[in-house]
């Protein structure tokens, strides 16, 4: 699975469907390896747009590893080179500049990891400010690294959420890969679809995984796996936060939307924004309106983004 997000110019394949690359820089962090669990060693980039990095924002927050691992946002403007910081981009809000090189794009880091780099220039970046490297761009292995690697220099407080425990993984994994396949993934195969068939193909699949979800949280459920908080959780999450907002609209994903379409949903996602401040603190409506509409050009020329849906999400 792949943490590869390229709004401007997605790969298609021939039956005008959309195939996600892979991502490139697989490393780990862990005790005599390579990359060492160290406090401050590491850093990362995001953009807030992007669901894949926000859920390594969010497992970081709920780790309690913002003293551990500083972080970069970039502008939601994608552009050929990359995720453009401040120095290109600094009149888009919140909009940061690289700290450690005080570089343009995410290109610049890639490329300085590795010369011959000529994959996509994607966040997130877990970055090596030691051996100034790239360690990880995968967010799904990120998110698990951020999960376990720190716990011996934690507080205990943090040491012990386990948002993959060993009871659950069977579970949490058999999830995880359907979510991706037919809604974190979905979606993307929805918008970039060139051909009548593999958008409806796609959208069909998409509604066809939120119905799995909504049957699986109704009731008094609070989360997908077990009674506790996972990385499950996490990961479908960022893709239904931005569903109404986004992908409703330029995905044309519109058989339905959460707020109205799906109320176990709506209700899980609203609580978990309302009640855990990891949740709502990595997400910025206006970075992800204006990410989506203004980069993907090709579906979406004029670059106008929606006002609503007003409230971006409901209260509790």
């Amino acid at each position: 699975m792949s943490a590869q997000d390229d709004i401007t110019k997605p790969r298609i394949a021939a039956d005008g469907s959309f195939a996600r690359p892979e991502s490139s820089f697989r490393n780990f962090i862990e005790k005599g390896g390579r990359f060492e669990p160290e406090k401050g060693r590491y850093h990362l980039y995001i953009a807030l747009v992007c669901p894949w990095a926000t859920r390594t924002l969010i497992v970081r927050k709920l780790k309690g590893l913002e003293d551990f691992i500083s972080v970069s946002v970039a502008s939601p403007r994608k552009d050929d080179d990359g995720w453009p910081f401040a120095t290109v981009d600094g009149d888009f809000p919140g909009t940061e500049a690289d700290p450690l090189y005080n570089y343009g794009h995410t290109k610049d880091l890639y490329i300085r990891a590795d010369p011959n780099f000529s994959g996509r220039y994607t966040v997130p970046i877990l970055w090596d400010k030691k051996l100034h490297t790239i360690v990880n761009n995968e967010s799904s292995e990120i998110i698990r690294i951020f999960n376990s690697a720190f716990n011996d220099l934690l507080p205990s407080e943090y040491a012990k959420v386990d948002l993959y425990p060993e009871h659950l993984r069977k579970e949490i994994d058999e999830i995880n890969d359907w979510v991706y396949t037919d809604i974190n993934n979905g979606v993307y195969r929805s918008g970039f679809a060139t051909t009548q068939q593999a958008y409806e193909d796609a959208v069909k699949s998409v509604f066809s995984g939120l119905d799995k979800v909504e049957k699986i949280l109704q009731g008094d459920k609070k989360f997908l796996v077990g009674n506790q908080l996972t990385e499950a959780d996490v990961r479908l999450w960022v893709t239904t936060i931005r569903f109404d907002v986004a992908y409703h609209g330029i995905f044309k994903c519109n058989i339905k939307n959460i707020r109205h379409g799906y109320p176990a949903i709506n209700g899980w996602m609203k609580t978990l924004y309302w009640n855990y401040d990891p949740f709502k603190s990595s997400t910025d409506f206006y970075h992800i309106k204006a990410g989506y509409y203004s980069t993907a050009t090709w579906i979406n020329p004029t670059k106008i983004y929606p006002v609503g849906p007003i409230p971006d999400i409901e209260p509790l």
